[in-house]
């Protein structure tokens, strides 16, 4: 999950760039030391006359917002009552991404006498931009009737998930651009991405000087999982604005799809010189950094961001998944009602956690089985690899391994040494009997947090048993600490090798059991598995020198009368034919 930039309801030739830029002011105690001596040049006073601060239309051209902030708080020491410079500070705070100053603004001019019933509406969209879609509503509805309004409020009906609302605006949405871009951006998030591409494709045909739209395409085929397309079309705009944080995020996200996190960040160090280090303060940036990191500082930076962006949210799961904090990640989407698919599958991963940690825990592990199918089925996920791999653990929850490897085998060129992968994939290999390709693909995994899991020792070893190489899952165990697992482990290595006819561990294993609890079933698989071994070694299927072994383990229940009688036969075949105790 990363990532790349939100489809902004706002006119597309509006697209925000940020510049970080410091305005050169004399020091005055400097000016008036000059004076005083009478010794500054005469090219000296013109370059102080060209030294002019910029006016508010030179740095809104540039999209210069910090030093039109700066501009405009420094009127405001001379009037704070004047409407004119407050409106225009809001402005420059809402595209500067200062949404929560932006909407204190408005607040401020709501209460003079006879405001503009517009701020209401104003005062929405910062609501809405700090994610409360629901006081946005209260606010906008405050507001006259206008086309804003309708857009806002269209907006504000998608987050609340509310279809009747959402329904409603759209039929009152013109054909204006703007209103267009709005249609776009719901579509965007509502994973529709080829219908948001088709408007924002024909809106660029009509207005070729519109070149953000040119990001929004890419966008939507990054979306679309088309990331050296996107890289082509995005390059339109970063020849113009190679300074676009957004722009520059954009193509640093296609990077990380195609390449890795390293590659990414490179991609943004060209815009960490040209900001001097000002990057860093936007939030976009920041989340992403922390992804391209492989989750580096994710508890400093994803907490405070809450579901602006949107993804932040879901890779703070990932993250408490990641370090099985399991709890945390459920706290976190409980209440989460999901929309999209990476919310659905996020979902349905904590509720296979939950359900597999919690023996007997099968509401969740229905639920998890639920959510991988509705994104696994869908007509828009269905031939995406996160798509057939969600149809992967339907099947997997559902103990239907056939099936798991149809949808597995369709992606397994996409993950050649990926640990997560190849664990799912020898398991459903091992559970339909295909031992051997199990055993090779479990055999792939590096992570020693993976290997040392019961799970992978128990399915391994049962490899190694049924590819006729018990030793190797005997010495698995030896390998083991005493605990609850590793007495599980034995247990199913004495069952497993008594069923395949590997008699001589399965007695090692049935010895150490006894000795552990003396139960008597114990104590049949062993006389059963010492009297497999003497056969196998009569047929010349064991070592002869096996039978020393055998013979040791037997003698340790000398007080069994058909322990005795088996003891007697196998020490008199040893002597006659010269094998000695």
């Amino acid at each position: 999950q990363h990532r790349r930039c939100q489809c902004s309801s706002q006119r597309g030739d509006r697209f925000l760039r940020q510049k970080a830029r410091g305005l050169m002011i004399p020091s005055k105690s400097r000016v008036v030391q000059a004076n005083a001596r009478g010794a500054a040049s005469q090219d000296a006073k013109g370059a102080l006359e060209q030294a002019k601060i910029p006016d508010l239309d030179t740095l809104l051209a540039k999209r210069d917002y910090a030093g039109a902030i700066a501009l405009l708080q420094f009127k405001r020491h001379a009037n704070r009552h004047d409407v004119r410079n407050l409106e225009w500070l809001a402005y420059c705070h809402f595209h500067y991404g200062e949404h929560d100053k932006a909407l204190n603004i408005y607040k401020e001019l709501l209460s003079f006498e006879d405001p503009d019933p517009l701020y209401y509406v104003y005062a929405g969209a910062c609501y809405y931009f700090m994610g409360l879609p629901k006081e946005a509503e209260t606010a906008a509805m405050q507001g006259p009737r206008c086309p804003l309004q309708t857009r806002l409020l269209f907006h504000c009906a998608h987050k609340t998930t509310d279809e009747t609302k959402l329904m409603q605006y759209h039929q009152q949405l013109s054909d204006s651009i703007e209103d267009q871009l709005s249609l776009a951006a719901i579509h965007f998030q509502r994973s529709h991405y080829q219908e948001a591409t088709d408007i924002y494709k024909r809106l660029l045909l009509e207005n070729r000087e519109f070149l953000a739209l040119n990001v929004y395409v890419a966008l939507c085929y990054c979306k679309l999982d088309y990331y050296d397309v996107s890289l082509e079309i995005l390059q339109v705009y970063l020849d113009k604005y190679p300074d676009s944080s957004v722009a520059v995020n954009l193509k640093a996200c296609n990077t990380f799809r195609m390449y890795n996190g390293k590659a990414a960040e490179a991609d943004l160090r060209g815009l960490a010189e040209l900001s001097g280090g000002a990057h860093l303060e936007n939030d976009l940036l920041r989340h992403n950094l922390v992804v391209f990191r492989g989750g580096e500082n994710a508890l400093q930076y994803l907490p405070p961001m809450g579901d602006v962006p949107s993804e932040a949210r879901l890779n703070l799961v990932i993250h408490y998944l990641r370090h099985s904090e399991v709890g945390e990640a459920y706290n976190l989407v409980k209440d989460l009602e999901p929309t999209t698919p990476q919310e659905y599958i996020l979902k349905g991963v904590v509720h296979a956690c939950i359900g597999q940690n919690s023996k007997g825990s099968s509401d969740h592990l229905k639920t998890a089985q639920q959510y991988f199918q509705l994104v696994g089925a869908s007509a828009s996920e269905c031939d995406t690899i996160p798509g057939r791999q969600c149809m992967a653990s339907c099947f997997f929850l559902l103990k239907q391994f056939d099936d798991v490897l149809v949808f597995l085998q369709s992606v397994r060129t996409y993950f050649p040494n990926d640990d997560d992968f190849n664990w799912n994939y020898g398991i459903a290999k091992a559970a339909v009997g295909k031992y051997k390709e199990a055993e090779e693909t479990l055999a792939l995994i590096q992570a020693e947090k993976y290997r040392s899991e019961y799970c992978y020792l128990a399915w391994m070893a049962r490899c190694y048993i049924m590819n006729g190489r018990a030793r190797l899952a005997w010495e698995l165990y030896l390998r083991q600490e005493t605990s609850e697992e590793s007495y599980q482990l034995l247990q199913l290595i004495a069952n497993d090798c008594y069923k395949m006819g590997a008699f001589f561990y399965a007695a090692k294993a049935f010895t150490v059991l006894e000795r552990l609890d003396p139960a008597p079933e114990y104590l049949e698989g062993k006389k059963g598995a010492c009297v497999g071994t003497f056969q196998a070694i009569l047929a010349g299927k064991e070592a002869r020198d096996s039978l020393r072994d055998v013979v040791a383990l037997l003698s340790n229940n000398g007080n069994n009368p058909q322990v005795d009688t088996i003891l007697r036969v196998m020490r008199k075949w040893a002597k006659e034919n010269g094998i000695r105790d």
